[in-house]
């Protein structure tokens, strides 16, 4: 294990604390992951990208095989069951679909697979038992066919959130029921009629609410209490305030998750994502204009806790920002020597995930790999530019890949013209036909190609 220490801004606590797990040869950590019935957006994808780089890190500290990373799948829920019969096809039908486009996508912003992807409809059982041991030690109760979990059970319920006791009701996305006891309870298990997906249970044919999901998930895969609980601000509640009394009350635990991270909110172009507006990105649509690294750059400049506003202006500059350490990476080669991640950009990621810091840092190698006249130090900074970009889940391209990529069923040239064009100004110079050769030079760059004239000939890139 490294002696790297870790420090994260804990909502639960309010603080920024020193990262000690629970068992450092098995770091454990949930983010909730998908409700999988449309394409991810913008949004969805952030926390995502931030919670990668966590994971990443984790890795480089406590080594890959210690660390478990768990993000669940929402596969039951109602806005899936009117999506379904809407487009005529069977719900298990929608939701692999729409799971399977979610995975691909996320692989594209260059997100690592998580170490479990459990779904809700594969354990039900456990969220019924759960539920069970809610009502035997008196903090659920059943009513006209629903469970629900009674909130003035848990005296400090509200912890993390930090909302008192009329704020929790009045604030909150709260169903107004006739069958609660309490304003503030809410449902762990509803009835479900024939057209709507369901499971028998103690309590009859229905389905379980979206809280109790993660619950029995996190603890099936991470135990009655974990190391870290991830997800955007919006989350907090009533969703992971809800995860904490289900599992806290039916566990008998003083906590769910030890450290608490939660992303900033997203806004596009300046205004809050609306369709109506026009400024709804899905990652699907976006990947059909830029590389995956671009988005994942342009979220990765902002700092995972301040709010984010995503611009197509911000993926220029995210896509320009990428050209100058691929043109860097596509000086040096395929024989770089073996480098560890820089130690100055681990450190500003092991505080609290300083993103912003750690690509100033990748900057500043790149200067000094461009002013490095000693082949071999030059080679070293190159050689950890890129593992310190690997460490951020960047530079995983071939520098020439990189260079040549067109957005996909764009027009324009193909990369065969490209190089029998670059082939025609090379003739034509030695023979000094200088004005054609300048042709040639201005037709490619009218084209959107930017040559670059060196010792080892001419290379071309993509603007």
């Amino acid at each position: 294990m490294s002696a790297t220490t870790l420090k994260f801004q804990n909502t639960l606590t309010r603080e920024k604390e020193v990262f000690s797990p629970i068992d450092p040869s098995n770091v454990r950590m949930y983010a909730c992951g998908p409700t999988v019935y449309d394409y991810a957006h913008i949004g969805n994808a952030r926390p995502v990208v931030a919670f990668d780089v966590l994971f990443r890190l984790l890795r480089l500290v406590y080594g890959a095989d210690h660390v478990t990373y768990v993000r669940n799948i929402t596969d039951i829920d109602d806005k899936i069951n009117a999506r379904a019969k809407e487009s005529g096809i069977t719900i298990r039908e929608l939701t692999d679909g729409t799971a399977e486009i979610y995975r691909a996508d996320m692989a594209a912003l260059g997100a690592l697979p998580p170490s479990e992807e459990p779904r809700a409809t594969e354990h039900v059982a456990g969220m019924i038992a759960m539920i069970e041991s809610l009502i035997e030690k008196g903090h659920a109760y059943e009513a006209e066919g629903h469970v629900l979990f009674s909130v003035p059970s848990m005296p400090n319920y509200g912890g993390l959130s930090r909302r008192n006791r009329d704020e929790l009701v009045a604030g909150a996305r709260v169903e107004v029921a006739p069958y609660k006891r309490d304003p503030a309870d809410f449902v762990l298990w509803k009835p479900s009629d024939a057209e709507t997906p369901g499971w028998e249970s103690p309590w009859g044919f229905g389905r379980p609410g979206w809280h109790i999901e993660c619950s029995a998930m996190s603890a099936r895969y991470l135990g009655e209490e974990f190391d870290i609980h991830a997800g955007g601000l919006d989350l907090i509640f009533p969703h992971h305030e809800n995860e904490i009394a289900q599992s806290c009350c039916a566990h008998g635990t003083e906590r769910m998750a030890r450290t608490w991270l939660h992303n900033g909110f997203v806004t596009v172009e300046g205004e809050k994502m609306s369709k109506s507006l026009g400024n709804f990105y899905t990652v699907h649509d976006l990947l059909k204009e830029w590389q995956g690294e671009t988005i994942r750059f342009h979220l990765l400049s902002t700092h995972y806790r301040a709010p984010l506003d995503f611009s197509k202006d911000g993926l220029k500059e995210a896509k320009a920002a990428l050209d100058r350490f691929y043109l860097v990476l596509r000086d040096a080669g395929d024989d770089l020597p073996d480098a560890k991640p820089d130690a100055e950009l681990v450190a500003a990621l092991a505080d609290d995930l300083n993103t912003p810091l750690a690509i100033a840092r990748l900057h500043a190698l790149a200067t000094e790999a461009n002013k490095a006249t000693d082949p071999k130090k030059k080679a070293a900074l190159q050689a950890s530019m890129k593992a310190s970009g690997a460490l951020m889940g960047l530079f995983g391209s071939d520098p020439e890949a990189w260079f040549k990529w067109t957005p996909g069923g764009e027009g324009g040239l193909e990369d065969a013209e490209i190089d029998d064009l670059v082939e025609r100004r090379l003739a034509a110079r030695k023979a000094k036909d200088f004005a054609e050769a300048d042709r040639i030079r201005d037709e490619l760059a009218a084209a959107g190609i930017v040559l670059e004239d060196g010792a080892g000939g001419t290379a071309w890139r993509r603007a």
